[in-house]
């Protein structure tokens, strides 16, 4: 029978390490009518063509085929390389007939020419019935192709396929009149020309049954193939290699490596060694068709007797349904245990309604079985006994102080909170007037503010643990008290340097006050607005600052072990201080004693009969009159005992007394400067007692003539002045009797100054021309009784004082 043989699928064999490869003469492949490899030319095992042929050909890239003869005729074949390009390079080799590896002999057949070196026109190679050369090659010698062989029934060849260059696979038609033996055929496949068998998709069932391993037995399966012949084996593999060479068989029991694993299955003839190779695919997957369940918690309940024992019952049934939620067309057993060992070996499995013994949270391990297939899978979900909140029932009093005892008032119940729940974290109150509304919730009451309607009045807590969500139940009694406290009064002057009619208090100072008359043991708390006392919000500290000035009423709420016993009426009253200048100054002239300057006590704005006062000197009159300098209080009072101290500071001051007058004159810039003693303020005039008077006493650029000096207190307490001469000299005289500089004569004398100066006047030659009388009207600009012409005339002045001046002027007529 004829056949074609075509490699269509391949392997790589370098990267299949541990595998045997028909690359050596003992694992060559068997050639059957029927047969299909996955092989490629790519490797070499034990080098066994040296010497062994004409062609000078060796192993580089081998397969080894090995060819049984069914039927006489010719062995013939065409080799295709998977690519067309010339370079592409096969040779090839026959031995035979009925020889044996490590005994091939000499090559019948070879052919090693390179198609490229050849020039030919394709890279085909092999055998034919038109070539008549039985070898031929290497290199550029020959057309690729010898001649066929003329075979028998029974005989054998090893055909050896190497490819020197190039890395594509081949195809081989065979082309000669001889058959080869076909190979068997496997009963469980329809279509003959198929390779592959069904995949097996199965779940692990078996521990661990998450790994997807598990153990298969292959035996059914090998008696399905092999179906009564005796002639027939199968072997599994886990490569196609392995199997193409009959190499590390797996055995009937088998263990998967990997959750998707490739079997190839070897079914070989063991008349004609002739195989096939089928594949089928195994799936082993865990069960994880279903939902994760979530963490189940629930609040402590009193079903047992105790709401805080942590013990309570879970409905796993509500679990079961969560893991199959929205899952369709499933068959499972779900069943729940306290070990994944119980939950693997199916033991000890809990109720659905599963009561915990032991504390909270512990983990609960969850077995599914998947009743259709067998599939078995686990998953967990911890379970907690949340703790339920304290809800304590408690007792309120309050006070009926509204004026009107019909014992309603107003309530602040979150003030009782924390007794509630014991000052526990996490937890938030609302209150209801009925139970069925509290575990509604529905008409919530306002816990900050609540007026009741009746006296003692029920109303309910629900307090939740926001951390939780647990919820707790209690009842709060609310009773209103008809005992009183007594009012109070703190007044204060407003001393606090702001006069603003705020001050600070401290309110505990009228403790005793309140408490007055009630029994001991009771607690005292102050609050700014009477709702807030009331309601017990806005606790004030021991020091309070009034927010309203001058008068601000506050709250004392009066308790009897947390229940209200009165609430009293507390008046701030910050009294305004006397509006008083509180520092003075004036002056006492201690030139006019015994004379007195008044003080009195600066009010401002009101009538100083409304308040009354007591000076540093003893005295309480409204003024006083004081007749020396000094520093004197006074301390102003008002009718509310309120004060302030003014300080008036009395200065000393005296007219001034003149010790010197220092003269500059007979200059050009004459000058007098004064001095004086005294403990005044002064300022200097010249000349006129009205002034304008200058602080600096000293005066510049003063005539030569006599002046008077005063000198000025300016506190007012007097003036006192002193006649002053300044000695001068005219530069020029006109004696024309016009009345205007007829005579000169020398200024600043008189019958008080220099008296006894002596003057004399001279021609510009020194002649003696006058001795002048210093108290005279001067000189006529005469001289024994005639007029002296125009000229400069001399001087010599003796002073009284003892200087002697001298100098010149003109005379102009």
């Amino acid at each position: 029978m004829k056949s074609t043989l075509t490699f269509a699928l391949f392997f790589c064999f370098n990267l299949l390490i541990f595998a045997q490869q028909p690359n050596d003469c003992v694992n060559a492949v068997t050639v059957c009518g029927n047969s299909s490899f996955s092989l490629d030319v790519n490797g070499v095992g034990t080098q066994e063509l040296n010497g062994s042929n004409t062609c000078s050909g060796q192993e580089n890239n081998s397969i080894w085929l090995v060819v049984n003869i069914a039927t006489d005729g010719t062995l013939a074949f065409t080799l295709t390389p998977g690519s067309t390009s010339i370079n592409e390079d096969y040779d090839f080799f026959v031995f035979g007939p009925n020889v044996t590896c490590g005994n091939i002999g000499q090559a019948i057949r070879c052919s090693t020419t390179n198609p490229s070196n050849a020039n030919q026109g394709n890279n085909l190679t092999g055998m034919n019935s038109t070539d008549s050369d039985p070898d031929e090659g290497p290199g550029a010698d020959g057309d690729s192709f010898v001649s066929d062989i003329n075979v028998l029934a029974g005989e054998s060849y090893f055909i050896v396929i190497d490819r020197p260059i190039g890395n594509s696979p081949f195809s081989i038609d065979w082309t000669g009149t001889a058959t080869f033996p076909e190979g068997p055929t496997n009963p469980l496949l329809s279509n003959p020309s198929s390779t592959d068998l069904p995949n097996v998709d199965i779940c692990d069932d078996s521990a661990p049954f998450n790994d997807t391993l598990r153990e298969f037995n292959f035996t059914q399966l090998t008696q399905d193939i092999i179906n009564g012949e005796s002639d027939v084996v199968v072997s599994y593999h886990t490569s196609e290699s392995d199997a193409n060479i009959n190499a590390d068989a797996l055995g009937d029991v088998f263990n998967n490596t990997a959750s998707s694993q490739s079997i190839f299955v070897r079914i070989e003839n063991t008349t004609t060694d002739c195989f096939i190779i089928n594949k089928f695919n195994i799936n082993v997957t865990a069960l994880t068709n279903f939902n994760t369940p979530t963490d189940y918690q629930i609040c402590d309940d009193d079903l047992d007797g105790d709401d805080q024992n942590g013990l309570s019952t879970f409905d796993f049934s509500t679990k079961t349904q969560e893991i199959i939620d929205g899952i369709t067309g499933v068959n499972y057993d779900i069943s729940y245990y306290l070990s994944q060992t119980d939950a693997e070996a199916f033991s000890a499995p809990l109720p659905l309604n599963y009561t915990n013994t032991a504390p909270t949270p512990t983990e609960i391990f969850v077995r599914i079985e998947d009743l259709d297939f067998g599939c078995i899978g686990f998953t967990s979900f911890n379970i907690d006994v949340l703790p339920k909140p304290i809800a304590n029932d408690i007792s309120l009093l309050q006070c009926d102080e509204d004026g009107i005892p019909e014992g309603f008032t107003t309530f602040n119940i979150t003030e009782a909170y924390d007794a509630i729940t014991n000052s526990a974290q996490n937890s938030v109150i609302e209150c209801y007037l009925s139970q069925v509304d509290a575990e509604n919730q529905t008409n919530a009451i306002d816990g900050n503010s609540f007026e009741n309607f009746f006296n003692p009045q029920i109303v309910y807590a629900r307090v939740t643990n926001t951390a939780s969500g647990c919820i707790n139940y209690s009842q709060i009694s609310l009773e209103v008290s008809t005992t009183s406290s007594n009012n109070a009064n703190i007044e204060l002057c407003d001393t606090d340097g702001t006069e603003d009619g705020f001050m600070q208090f401290d309110i505990n100072d009228i403790n005793n006050d309140v408490l007055a008359g009630t029994p001991s043991g009771l607690d005292i708390t102050y609050y700014e607005t009477y709702n807030d006392a009331l309601v017990e919000t806005n606790p004030l500290n021991a020091t309070f600052t009034n927010t309203i000035a001058y008068n601000q009423t506050i709250y004392a709420r009066v308790e009897n072990a947390n229940a209200c016993y009165g609430i009293s009426e507390i008046s701030l009253t910050v009294f305004k201080l006397p509006n008083i200048e509180i520092t003075d100054e004036t002056i006492y002239c201690e030139n006019l004693a015994p004379e007195t300057t008044t003080l009195n006590g600066g009010l401002i704005d009101d009538i100083p009969n409304n308040y009354s006062y007591l000076w540093s000197t003893g005295e309480t009159s409204m003024e006083i009159e004081v007749s020396a300098a000094g520093t004197y209080t006074v301390r102003v009072s008002n009718s509310n005992g309120c004060f302030k101290d003014r300080t008036i500071t009395v200065l000393p001051s005296s007219i001034a007394t003149i010790t010197n007058i220092e003269v500059t004159d007979a200059t050009q810039n004459n000058a007098i400067a004064v001095s004086v003693d005294g403990q005044g303020d002064y300022e200097y005039a010249l000349d006129s007692i009205d002034g304008p008077y200058q602080d600096s006493s000293t005066f510049n650029n003063v005539q030569a003539g006599l002046h008077t000096i005063y000198v000025r207190d300016k506190n007012n307490c007097g003036i006192n002045e002193q006649l002053v001469s300044v000695i001068g000299f005219p530069k020029f005289f006109t004696p024309n009797n016009d009345t205007t500089n007829d005579f000169w004569r020398v200024s600043g004398i008189s019958t008080q100054f220099q008296s006894n100066t002596v003057i004399y006047i001279f021609d510009r030659y020194g002649k003696l021309l006058a001795e002048l009388d210093p108290l005279s009207p001067g000189w006529d600009g005469k001289f024994n009784g005639e007029d002296l012409p125009n000229s400069d005339y001399w001087f010599k002045v003796k002073l009284e004082d003892g200087r002697t001046l001298r100098g010149h002027f003109t005379l102009k007529r």
